[in-house]
Parts: C-alpha cells; sequence; structure tokens
C-alpha cells in the first residue's frame, strides 16, 4: 500500500486535468496516473463506448474500481475523471488527500469541449448540460479539494504552477 498520491487532481470533464497533471508531476519529478487512460486501457475501449454499450451506472462501477485502486497505488499526480466524486465511497478516500479542484466557467468549457462526441454528457445542448453537471457537481468538487485553481485565460503551465503554489509544493 502505497502512501498515496502526491497530488489529486478534480473538476470538470476538459479542464486540463490530464494536460496539467502531466505538467505538475514532471515539475515534482514524480509519475502521473489518469483514471480515465487505465479505464481505457483495462476495458479496451472508450469511455463514450461504455456509456453507448452498458449505461452511465455500469461506467461509474469501472470507474469507483479504478480509481479506488489508482488512490492505493499511486505515489505520483493522480487525474480522477469529472464524475468520480459522484461516489461518497471515493469521497470518503480523498479526506486529508493533496486535492485540488481545477475550476472553470461554462464559456470556458464550452470552448475547451465543444460538441465533442467522446463526451457523452455533453451530447446534446452543452451549455445547458455542462451548466446541469456542475450544479450537481460543485459542492463536492469544493468538498474533496483542499485547493481550488480558476483555469479560466491561463495556460497549463501557470495552472501547474498554481497548484503547487496552492499546495506549497516545491518542484524537484
Amino acid at each position: 500500500m502505497s502512501a498515496g498520491p502526491v497530488v489529486v487532481l478534480v473538476g470538470p470533464m476538459g479542464v486540463g486535468k490530464s494536460t496539467v497533471g502531466e505538467l505538475v508531476a514532471e515539475r515534482l519529478g514524480v509519475g502521473h496516473r489518469d483514471t480515465d487512460e487505465d479505464i481505457v486501457a483495462a476495458e479496451g475501449r472508450t469511455i463514450a463506448d461504455i456509456f453507448v454499450e452498458e449505461g452511465e451506472p455500469a461506467f461509474r462501477a469501472i470507474e469507483k474500481r479504478a480509481v479506488h485502486q489508482a488512490l492505493a497505488e499511486h505515489e505520483g499526480v493522480l487525474a480522477l475523471g469529472g464524475g468520480a466524486i459522484l461516489d461518497a465511497d471515493t469521497r470518503a478516500l480523498l479526506a486529508g488527500l493533496p486535492v485540488v479542484y481545477l475550476s472553470m466557467d461554462v464559456e470556458e468549457a464550452v470552448k475547451r469541449t465543444g460538441l465533442n462526441t467522446a463526451r457523452p454528457l455533453l451530447a446534446v445542448n452543452p451549455r445547458r448540460q455542462w451548466r446541469e453537471l456542475m450544479e450537481a457537481r460543485r459542492h463536492l468538487y469544493t468538498e474533496v479539494a483542499r485547493a481550488v485553481v480558476a483555469t479560466d485565460d491561463r495556460t497549463p503551465e501557470e495552472v501547474a504552477q498554481a497548484v503547487l503554489d496552492a499546495l506549497e509544493l516545491k518542484q524537484a
């Protein structure tokens, strides 16, 4: 059992958790892991395909197992899928960990995610659906986070530095 991740990134789809996570990991000299990538590798299909073929509840069960495994094994920077915080057991595991919520406003979200068909929860009317998702999730992201870092109008490099600063971590 590991000591757990040095940083856990949470936030909505398209906020840049994977990109920022890789930069933070590089600056800290640790590994980076993304639970969405773990799921795709383990399942041999895209997240969108899992949603379509099995539905959201089946995907959330797969996601919960992947997140719990990554939290137990990974000691570097860990990026969680946008909906991972919906599970109460997962939120309990995140308690006390160095979790950073990467936030963005709806206009930034639409600009970044657009009408991307790989994002099944935004398939129809992405602006409205993103707002509804955030209304349901924002308090959960905030609940698990030690720090909140806004990503609007910032480069991934600036966000990565803000994450390090928020957690008072020094670069390797």
